[in-house]
């Protein structure tokens, strides 16, 4: 087979060499695999019960196919470095595109499960994908002008841990027919230490130029499958026995009278 680096060339300094390109094909076929499981097992589930795994479907789709460019070489430009004598380096813009579809899908999983206010909810989202934006306008800037960038994404980031954090806990302590207050917690904290390490990760990445490009790739695969497949198996795990009535996810008058497994004869009646 056709090695991509020799077919996808790049003329940055500092690039992805074979070795990171293999561990980029482990880590899509690892999201591949964990995106069928979860589509299978969302089959297993009665109708109305498939919001948070069809969620898992789409993050974990959209990671494969992100991974699967970049370890094709793709989706990736070289830019001008501010440390170590100036030499350009492979910036992967791809990674910031799969971020800004699946940030946003995650906190929406966890926040589906707490009853949060929606106000809330769009303030977190928005702030989310500034954080991403940032950072990719950050990675692209060769001056030091990035960590001004770099500043105003994490803020918007500690925001949004802020609001897993106290918000939401807040919410769902209030609301117990919806989560778990334990069980919430640990997602939540969970979720928190992962994304605090992304802006370690840039800084010492796209930002200072300290690791190769990878030792990034590492560094943020290891991230991407511990804040992906790994979270959603035990957050969708610890959901099997919840009430989704109580939810309240049902997408309209059509489908809330859809003969589905396990939803109540009642709830299918005619109105008329």
């Amino acid at each position: 087979m056709t090695n991509p680096l020799d077919v996808n060339l790049t003329t940055a300094a500092r690039h992805l060499t074979v070795a990171g390109s293999n561990w980029l094909w482990v880590v899509t076929g690892i999201m591949g695999v964990s995106a069928l499981v979860a589509l299978v097992w969302s089959r297993f589930q009665p109708c109305g019960a498939r919001t948070f795994h069809h969620i898992a479907v789409a993050v974990l789709s959209v990671s494969s196919i992100a991974y699967f460019a970049m370890a094709s070489n793709l989706g990736q430009t070289p830019c001008r470095t501010e440390f170590r004598n100036g030499p350009d380096r492979s910036i992967f813009y791809v990674r910031y595109i799969q971020w800004f579809i699946n940030a946003p899908l995650i906190l929406l999983a966890l926040f589906l499960t707490t009853g949060l206010p929606l106000s809330e909810i769009f303030l977190a989202i928005f702030f989310i994908l500034v954080a991403v934006v940032d950072g990719l306008v950050g990675a692209l800037t060769p001056t030091c002008y990035k960590w001004v960038f770099y500043g105003f994404g994490t803020l918007a980031l500690l925001y949004v841990i802020s609001s897993i954090r106290s918000y939401a806990l807040l919410c769902c302590g209030l609301k117990s027919r919806l989560c778990d207050k334990r069980m919430y917690r640990r997602w939540a904290g969970y979720t928190a230490v992962i994304w605090l390490l992304y802006p370690v990760c840039w800084a010492l990445s796209e930002g200072a130029n300290i690791l190769t490009v990878n030792h990034e790739m590492v560094f943020y695969g290891v991230l991407d499958l511990l804040a992906g497949p790994l979270f959603f198996f035990v957050f969708l795990t610890g959901l099997r026995d919840a009430d989704y009535d109580a939810f309240g996810l049902q997408s309209g008058k059509a489908s809330d009278c859809v003969d589905a497994p396990g939803r109540p004869p009642e709830k299918c009646e005619d109105p008329a």
